[in-house]
Order: C-alpha cells, then structure tokens, then sequence
C-alpha cells in the first residue's frame, strides 16, 4: 500500500474537532452537549448582510477576480481608515476566510526549513499551516501566572537563528483572550525591523475588546510597511463563520503578487458570501455596541461561575471571546473525552477544548482547556455547574482505575 507523505503524518489534530465524533455519540444517547469548546458565536449576521443573499439578482454565479472583487476591497479599505488603519484596497487580498489568508502569507514568505516564532499558546491551526509551508515552529511561552502577557522581548531574541523568516501574534488572542498592549506591539515591531523579519498579525478578534482597552493594529508600525502582514476574518465580527471570507493586508507588493499565484491557483474566493460581506459593512454602530455588551456579561457570568469551583483558576480575559482555566485534573484530553463518552448530569454534559493542543512544547497545557463564552449566559451557567459536578466524580474514577491496577 503506498505511503503518505511525512508532511502529512506530523500534521497535528485539531483540539477543537478531533472530540466531535464523541460529541455526537453522546448526542445520540440523548444528552445535550453545552459547546465550550468551538468559537461559533450565536449572535446573529447583521440583516444587511442576510438581505443581501436574499436579494441576488444573478442568472450565473460567475468566477470573480483572483484578489476578490475590487468593490469589496475598496469598501474594506475605507472600513480600515475609519479605524485609523490606512490602506488602500490594493494592499487587500480577499481569500477563503482568515485560514487561507495566513496559508498565502506564510506560502509567500516561507521557504521549507525557515523558522517562524509563535508565542504559545497559539491557535491550534497555525502549527498545521506552518508544516503545509514547511516551516518550523519555534513556540516561546506565555506564562499562564502572568495572564499570558507577551514573553520578555529577551525571550524572543534568544530564539532568532538564521533559519528565522517570522513572528506570528494573535492580537487578541485566540486561545487566551489576551490583548496585547500598544506597548508589546512596539517592542515585536523593533525587534522585527532589527532583525529584518516579518511580523504577522492575526487580528480577526479586533472588534472583541471589552473594559477600556484599545486595539493597536501591527499596521500603524511606522518604518515596517515592508515587514508587517495583518490577517482579518468576517467570521467573527459579523458572526459569519460559515461565509468562509477573509483577507490578507500587506503594504509590501512582492508578497501581494507571490500570494496572488496561489490565488490564481485557487481561482477565486466565494461569489456570494462576498456580496454578503460587502453589504455587512454598512452594519450601524448600534450592532457592534450591543454584541460588545452582551460578550462582556457572558465573560463575566463565566469568570464569577468558575471561580466557584474548588482547585480550578482562570484568567480574565481582556478580549475576544476565550479564557483558559487551569483544571484539578492531571489530563484534560482524557477528561474532555470522559466528559462526552462516560457523564452527564440529568441529561446534559459539556465539551471543552483540551489546551495541549494550543502549545507546541509537549507537556504543556496538560491540566488546562479553553473555554468558548459564545453561549446566552443561562447555558454558561448550566455549563459550568456541570464541570463543578463532573471534577470530583472523574478523579474519583481515575483514581480506583489507578488502585485496580497497582
């Protein structure tokens, strides 16, 4: 039988999906699964966007250009300035969500065995796009103690080898919810200018910041046109996962024509679900204001409940809509599964997302999971009580397995 290739092998699993098909056996025993674990808000599109697909006009879904539709990219450009982001639509590249715009950036800069710094933990899906670019992860930890501010800047020096082509942030954070202070954004662009590299941001969270922190955007870096890379999504700001519509945003031409081969390769981003995202632009401040609210209570339902729970400690979160807690348990992988296979508490079980895999240092995270607050408060609230009620039972499980076989 002939082999796949090692590329494929190292592929890492997603922790947010590789507990599905357990999800849905336990769906099929009739327990109701609370979804900790993905973040698919359930916030509704914006009505221009869905009035939008409702009223197309077309008698052929054509091909459209390669980068996306210029007035599409010429919309996303003005909804950047009005940020204080200044670019203009040709630095805008419109792909098949967040996902593909950082494939095309790291495909453009990387070449097989180049290096790329991460600050771990990191979203589980950069390790599986940096080996489809044949690049190595160099992972330097965040602390969990310190709420996972940005490691010494010493830290990052240390790690820069010739082999090193990038850095890569998610500002905010997805998985910890962490926003990175204007003053952390200009201690990386320093040191990216210093040792010539790119700095790529990916900020599909921007929208999602809560209290009085403000967003500083890699784009406002003076003196690094040419070195930084921004990475957007409508996933999350117009609660259109599904749209599978992103962009890559670059000052720096010889990465926009190096990616528009692999856009060309692909053909076109989706047709439709850009008239959608041209439409969601118009959104008023109104939607935003009201989704920012409701995010910052479910944060606040969620902390206030986990800090409930006997040996469990979490951190606030500042931003996008994701904390990490520290469990009393010795291996969440294996909890998260029982969770799913082997409890429910009148009916009803949770399924979180074991963090192991949002670090790339193996034996991190171990006791750790990401929580996803994209749930009405009630049911984060039924949620939590759950993981209060299943803790002690599991250990006690694990324990006499742990008896019986000594």
């Amino acid at each position: 039988m002939p082999e796949i290739s090692n590329r494929g092998k190292q592929m890492p699993e997603s922790p947010i999906r590789k507990l599905a098909p357990f999800a849905e056996m336990a769906k099929k025993k009739g327990h109701k699964v609370y979804h900790l674990n993905i973040g698919q808000p359930d916030i509704k599109s914006p009505e221009a966007a869905i009035k939008a697909i409702k009223n197309i006009d077309l008698t052929i879904i054509e091909y459209g250009p390669s980068a996306g539709y210029e007035s599409y990219r010429k919309k996303l450009a003005q909804f950047y300035t009005n940020q204080d982001v200044k670019v203009s639509f040709e630095d805008i590249m419109i792909t098949t969500g967040g996902s593909e715009a950082l494939l095309f950036a790291l495909g453009s800069i990387m070449d097989q065995g180049d290096e790329i710094i991460i600050p771990e933990p990191f979203y589980a899906n950069y390790s599986a796009f940096s080996a489809e670019s044949g690049a190595t992860v160099v992972p330097v930890n965040s602390v969990f103690e310190s709420g996972f501010t940005l490691p010494p800047i010493e830290e990052f020096e240390k790690l820069i080898t010739p082999k090193t082509k990038a850095i890569l942030i998610c500002n905010p954070s997805n998985p910890t919810g962490y926003l990175y202070s204007e003053s952390e954004i200009l201690q990386l662009g320093r040191l990216a200018k210093q040792y010539d590299l790119f700095l790529i941001a990916d900020e599909v969270y921007r929208e999602f910041i809560y209290d009085e922190d403000i967003h500083y955007s890699v784009m406002n870096l003076e003196g690094l046109e040419q070195n930084v890379i921004m990475i957007d999504s409508v996933s999350k700001r117009y609660s259109m996962c599904g749209a599978r519509i992103g962009c890559m945003v670059t000052k720096n031409k010889e990465v926009i024509s190096a990616a528009m081969k692999f856009a060309q390769a692909r053909l076109c981003p989706p047709t439709i679900e850009q008239i959608a995202c041209e439409a969601a632009i118009d959104t008023p401040q109104s939607y935003f204001d009201e989704v920012i609210t409701e995010y910052k209570e479910r944060r606040d339902t969620l902390i206030s409940e986990l800090n409930k729970i006997e040996g469990v400690i979490v951190t606030k979160p500042k931003a996008a809509f994701y904390c990490i807690a520290q469990l009393p348990v010795d291996n969440t992988d294996d909890f998260a599964q029982w969770l799913l296979e082997s409890y429910d508490l009148n009916g009803e079980t949770v399924m979180v997302a074991p963090a192991a895999g949002f670090y790339s240092t193996p034996g991190m995270g171990l006791n750790q999971v990401r929580i996803a607050y994209v749930l009405k408060k009630e049911d984060l609230i039924s949620a939590v009580r759950i993981l209060k009620e299943a803790i002690p039972v599991y250990n006690s499980t694990r324990l006499k397995k742990l008896i019986e076989v000594e």
